[in-house]
Protein backbone atom coordinates (compact mmCIF):
# COMPACT_ATOMS: atom_id res chain seq x y z
CA UNK A 1 0.00 0.00 0.00
CA UNK A 2 1.23 3.23 -1.03
CA UNK A 3 1.43 5.78 1.62
CA UNK A 4 0.88 9.63 1.51
CA UNK A 5 -0.04 12.50 3.89
CA UNK A 6 -3.52 11.96 4.52
CA UNK A 7 -2.90 9.17 7.05
CA UNK A 8 -1.76 6.03 5.38
CA UNK A 9 -4.28 6.20 2.72
CA UNK A 10 -3.62 5.56 -0.86
CA UNK A 11 -6.48 7.39 -1.85
CA UNK A 12 -7.61 11.03 -1.40
CA UNK A 13 -5.23 14.32 -0.94
CA UNK A 14 -3.57 16.41 1.21
CA UNK A 15 -4.58 19.35 2.39
CA UNK A 16 -1.69 20.84 0.79
CA UNK A 17 -2.67 18.94 -2.59
CA UNK A 18 -6.08 20.66 -2.35
CA UNK A 19 -4.66 24.27 -1.82
CA UNK A 20 -2.11 23.65 -4.91
CA UNK A 21 -5.50 22.62 -7.68
CA UNK A 22 -5.88 24.61 -10.47
CA UNK A 23 -8.88 26.96 -10.55
CA UNK A 24 -10.83 23.98 -12.12
CA UNK A 25 -10.10 20.30 -12.16
CA UNK A 26 -11.45 17.53 -13.65
CA UNK A 27 -14.00 14.97 -12.41
CA UNK A 28 -11.91 12.91 -11.38
CA UNK A 29 -9.56 14.50 -9.47
CA UNK A 30 -12.75 16.01 -7.27
CA UNK A 31 -13.95 12.54 -6.90
CA UNK A 32 -10.35 11.60 -5.43
CA UNK A 33 -10.34 14.82 -3.15
CA UNK A 34 -13.86 13.96 -1.81
CA UNK A 35 -13.22 10.03 -1.45
CA UNK A 36 -15.84 8.98 -3.83
CA UNK A 37 -15.35 6.38 -6.27
CA UNK A 38 -15.20 6.86 -10.19
CA UNK A 39 -18.24 5.31 -11.17
CA UNK A 40 -20.44 7.04 -7.91
CA UNK A 41 -18.73 10.54 -8.95
CA UNK A 42 -19.99 10.34 -12.56
CA UNK A 43 -23.46 8.95 -11.93
CA UNK A 44 -23.91 12.17 -9.18
CA UNK A 45 -22.86 14.44 -11.80
CA UNK A 46 -24.70 13.07 -14.26
CA UNK A 47 -27.88 13.40 -11.77
CA UNK A 48 -27.20 16.81 -10.71
CA UNK A 49 -26.46 15.44 -7.82
CA UNK A 50 -22.80 16.17 -7.19
CA UNK A 51 -22.15 17.68 -3.83
CA UNK A 52 -20.61 20.86 -5.34
CA UNK A 53 -21.36 22.58 -8.10
CA UNK A 54 -20.34 20.69 -11.64
CA UNK A 55 -19.64 22.31 -15.12
CA UNK A 56 -20.13 20.00 -17.63
CA UNK A 57 -17.60 21.11 -20.92
CA UNK A 58 -18.86 19.18 -24.35
CA UNK A 59 -17.83 15.68 -23.24
CA UNK A 60 -16.25 16.78 -19.88
CA UNK A 61 -16.96 17.59 -16.01
CA UNK A 62 -15.25 20.46 -14.85
CA UNK A 63 -15.68 21.09 -10.53
CA UNK A 64 -14.64 24.81 -9.77
CA UNK A 65 -11.75 24.52 -7.22
CA UNK A 66 -13.64 27.24 -4.67
CA UNK A 67 -16.48 25.22 -4.30
CA UNK A 68 -14.60 22.06 -4.08
CA UNK A 69 -12.39 23.72 -0.96
CA UNK A 70 -15.44 25.31 0.37
CA UNK A 71 -17.59 21.64 0.97
CA UNK A 72 -14.45 20.56 2.28
CA UNK A 73 -14.14 23.63 4.72
CA UNK A 74 -10.45 25.11 3.41
CA UNK A 75 -11.92 28.24 1.92
CA UNK A 76 -9.86 31.16 2.79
Amino acid sequence: MRENSTEGSSKGMSREDLLALPVAVDLETSNRALGLGRSKGYELAKRGAYPCKVLRLGNAYRVVTADLLILLGLAA
